[in-house]
């Protein structure tokens, strides 16, 4: 019995919320290559009805980690989007052919991130970014699809990314795609696992505080994907979903499924009116 209690404090006191100060610096800007202006605070939209600002998870980064995502050079994410440059121009599959082939270049694609996931309208949909990609590789180019988080896919959606930087997240949540959408947010605010705990637990109800080592962000998806430095890589936003969904103790979702797909579409709307940063350095 004493070794349960024990346990059982253990467990809250990894739970446990510490106050802390929201921002590492309220005043900071994000401002990339001294030329790309980031919208890292704007009003939230007319959905969210529990909050009134939403805010890039780079003010919740100390200015260490800040600093890297201010130039190219520092971010080390970038060294993976110049790896897909070059898988861009490169000719795969059975056709011959390569995106280079029907989009001159990425600069060409400049604005796609920021309106993913959307509906498809041929398709009957709602599709992300890497549906789309995986799409022109199989029916387009005649290739094997990419795994959906695997670093082929990571590093062109990053590419894509990049070529958008600063424009205004703007991902439409009406018409067709608004079932999708309300199961996504039926998702965010569903309590999961052994520790009950919901996204908006973290992301909504306690932004801004410490839980353990780590200072809690809204939660906010412009920035994906990531370079995070816990394990030196990019990362998906549904790789970061199911490591979310399995520290609540739960059986998590695969990338790429229905679940997935809808809570990306509804986090996603959070952040419309914020900046596309990706890929972006955080923790």
């Amino acid at each position: 019995m004493k070794a349960l209690a024990l346990k059982g404090v253990a467990a809250v006191t990894a739970l446990s919320f510490v106050a802390a100060s929201a921002l590492a610096d309220e005043n900071a800007n994000l401002v990339v290559n001294g030329e790309i202006d980031m919208t890292i605070r704007a009003p939230a939209p007319d959905h969210m009805e529990n909050m009134s600002e939403v805010m890039s998870g780079w003010l919740f980064r100390s200015s260490e980690t800040q600093a890297l995502q201010l130039d190219d050079f520092e971010n080390p994410g970038m060294i993976w989007v110049d790896d897909a440059r070059e898988v861009f121009a490169s000719e795969s599959g059975s056709g011959g052919e390569s995106c280079a082939s029907c989009h001159d270049s990425p600069e060409a694609l400049a604005g796609v991130r920021a309106v993913y996931p959307k509906w498809d309208e041929e398709h009957g949909e709602v599709q992300t970014l890497e549906m789309q990609i995986n799409e022109c590789v199989t029916e387009r180019m005649g290739g094997e699809p990419w795994k959906y988080t695997g670093g082929t896919m990571v590093n062109m959606t990053a590419l894509l990314a990049s070529v958008s930087r600063g424009m205004a997240v703007n991902v439409a949540i009406d018409g067709p795609a608004q079932s999708t959408w309300e199961m996504g947010r039926d998702l965010y605010y569903s309590r999961t696992g052994q520790l009950e705990l919901s996204c908006a637990n973290c992301h909504e109800d306690n932004y801004g505080n410490m839980i353990r080592a780590d200072h809690l962000s809204q939660g906010q998806i412009n920035g994906f994907p990531v370079y995070r430095l816990k394990n030196a890589k990019l990362n998906a936003v549904h790789s970061r979903f199911k490591g979310c969904v399995r520290d609540t103790r739960a059986q998590t979702y695969s990338p790429g499924s229905p679940e997935f797909i809808a809570l990306e579409l509804y986090v996603a709307s959070r952040g419309n009116g914020l900046s596309v940063e990706g890929p972006s350095v955080r923790n």
